[in-house]
């Protein structure tokens, strides 16, 4: 199993990053840089490609709205060229709230858009004319849209990789079926193994069955906050207010895909309540509402048995790689438990 983690630079950039070479020394193998309404990702991402040697450089993730198709692809070759192939390209679709609220864009189409993207960079990183006839994507404009002077253009520069990693981070039942089928890693959310199979174990098997059999498996990242030693497990309660907000608060009440999830993974009276309670202004309750079964069955914090056990879990469920965040008050004790983490998988 790979280890990945996303890097927070809350803190201060050059300290994020000095905090990703240690840990890149200690056995991390990916790292996410994320993006949101924040400041972009591939910026960061060229600067990490400098001051890193090993570790692969994904973004978590470039919202599809934001960039054409042929920019997605041509920031990937760039940074895949710049760290000598360690590149991964982290998509997903965002939200409507960050989309049209910050981005000023139609928010449509997710799953259709992100097929016509995936086969639009694709095209780009072979050097391939790129002409695209999609629904929502058409390269080159047609000559009745604008100056009708466009024509198909190929990449100039060979890229380092002609079939640059796509990541996809999905939820709904459609587009993780798309993810299986196009992708070559999958982010799920709130994953437990226990649950895995009854959340998405149909679109999962939809997907597969119409996947490219020249293409790996797909490769899925899941695992929790990691905490290894005795008398850890009191951390496991520093999940709560991230859990409420995104089971409770992100999104409508009938349009929450976490909400969803947390009820199909078998807490069904729980998800209500928290929603209940989160939307009527009681966050506090919401988060005591998170179930402990719940905050120990998605993390890695315990004894070193109970963190082997829950990875063998993981792995029966059909996890391949970790993505995972370090407790800790400082980056030495991070760095220390990446090190625990990372002899831990490779003793397995």
């Amino acid at each position: 199993m790979r280890i990945s983690t996303l890097m927070s630079y809350s803190g201060g950039f050059k300290e994020a990053v000095a905090e990703i070479k240690a840990l890149e020394k200690a056995g991390l193998d990916v790292v996410w840089v994320p993006e949101a309404y924040s400041f972009d990702a591939p910026t960061a991402m060229g600067y990490l490609a400098a001051e890193t040697e090993r570790v692969i450089i994904a973004s978590g993730i470039l919202p599809i709205y934001t960039r054409t198709p042929s920019l997605l692809a041509m920031t990937a070759a760039g940074l895949d060229y710049l760290s000598d192939g360690r590149a991964m390209l982290g998509l997903g679709a965002s939200g409507p709230q960050v989309i049209e609220g910050f981005h000023g864009v139609p928010y449509n189409a997710p799953v259709a858009r992100t097929r016509e993207v995936i086969e639009i960079c694709r095209k780009v990183w072979k050097r391939e004319k790129v002409q695209h006839l999609g629904k929502h994507y058409q390269i080159p404009l047609p000559q009745n849209e604008g100056t009708g002077l466009g024509k198909p253009l190929k990449l100039i520069n060979h890229p380092v990789k002609d079939d640059i990693p796509i990541a996809i981070a999905s939820l709904g039942p459609t587009s993780v079926a798309a993810t299986a089928e196009l992708a070559d890693a999958w982010l799920p959310a709130f994953y437990t193994p226990e649950a895995a199979r009854a959340v998405w174990g149909e679109s999962l098997d939809q997907g597969n069955a119409k996947r490219d059999g020249g293409r790996a498996p797909l490769d899925i990242f899941a695992g929790g906050s990691v905490a290894i030693g005795d008398g850890m497990e009191e951390l496991r309660e520093r999940a709560r207010p991230g859990a409420a907000l995104y089971i409770g608060g992100m999104g409508a009440r009938s349009k929450n895909f976490y909400n969803d999830i947390f009820s199909k993974s078998g807490y069904v009276d729980e998800a209500k309540i928290i929603q209940d309670l989160y939307l009527a202004g009681d966050k506090k309750a919401a988060e005591e509402a998170i179930p402990a079964d719940y905050l120990a069955k998605s993390s890695l914090i315990g004894p070193e048995s109970f963190v082997k056990e829950r990875l063998y879990a993981l792995r029966e469920s059909g996890v391949t790689s970790l993505n995972v965040n370090f407790a800790g008050q400082s980056a030495e004790e991070r760095v220390a438990q990446c090190e625990k983490l990372r002899n831990l998988v490779d003793s397995m």
